[in-house]
């Protein structure tokens, strides 16, 4: 079982290993329950990681254990948001609560966004919730810009086999990779 125990100050934020998902982290995701009824999406997501079209990422501290995530979809059914050559689509960024405000968020962006440009991908998407502000602004300091709304209408199936449906309305931001 993992500690779940912030250090004092940032000093911790070194110490953070972001690196790419194994199958022995997807329970960590859930964080103690709270995203339990998630637990298929993240199987399907690695199982894709997998297959070459999503790339995975947690943000490891040890001994604490995944205090952060990230997934990369490179190739989906909306071109517009991953198309497998130039766009790819962010989602389900995570920062457990008491590791944000530390730098943590933007040390994550900055691993993904080497490794995407490194792909040869020339844009990052992202959808961020509209009541969702403070990630509003991580992604505008990053030099993300509002291109479009989003009704933010999803749904997957849960732990118990049961279909959620999601509306999320939210903004979809986009920034072009440079080095």
């Amino acid at each position: 079982m993992e500690t779940k125990v912030k250090e004092k100050g940032s000093d911790w934020l070194p110490r953070v290993t972001v690196r790419h998902i194994q199958a022995q982290d997807l329970y960590a995701l859930e964080w103690e329950g709270e995203f339990t009824h998630f637990r298929r999406v993240y199987w399907e997501a690695y199982q894709r990681s997998r297959l070459g079209s999503a790339v995975l990422w947690v943000a490891e501290l040890k001994p604490v254990g995944i205090i952060g995530q990230v997934f990369i979809q490179l190739v989906c059914d909306r071109p517009e948001l991953a198309n497998g050559s130039s766009h790819a689509y962010l989602y389900s960024f995570r920062v457990r609560p008491e590791y944000r405000n530390a730098g943590l968020g933007s040390y994550i962006m900055d691993v993904v966004e080497q490794d995407l440009f490194q792909r040869g991908f020339h844009y990052v998407t992202l959808n961020v919730a509209k009541d969702n502000p403070q990630a509003q602004r991580l992604y505008e300091r990053r030099g993300y810009k509002v291109v479009a709304h989003e009704p933010g209408y999803w749904s997957y199936i849960d732990e118990k086999g049961r279909w959620q449906s999601v509306e999320e309305p939210a903004w979809r931001m986009e920034k072009r990779l440079e080095r």
